[in-house]
């Protein structure tokens, strides 16, 4: 794959408390990956279910190209004393 196939990867996790398995929480994971098989993410994912212990309930996943800043320069300038 070519570096430019890569896009921002954002993954809303959704997974039982440990300790209270009524109760859910939400972590947000974001990373460059490359859609659609999403090779980070499943990477990341295999490590939760190996190590950490909140069972994972959901994971919604979006991904948009890469935002690129635009500068301009300042036509204006101030000086305070």
């Amino acid at each position: 794959m070519h570096p430019a196939d890569y896009r921002l990867a954002t993954a809303e996790i959704t997974y039982y408390l440990p300790d209270y398995p009524h109760l859910v929480q939400t972590y947000i994971w974001q990373d460059l990956d490359l859609p659609p098989q999403f090779p980070e993410l499943r990477d990341f994912l295999d490590f939760w279910k190996k190590n950490l212990e909140g069972r994972l309930r959901s994971v919604y996943v979006a991904s948009s190209g890469l935002l690129v800043p635009r500068f301009r320069s300042a036509k204006f300038s101030m000086h305070i004393h």
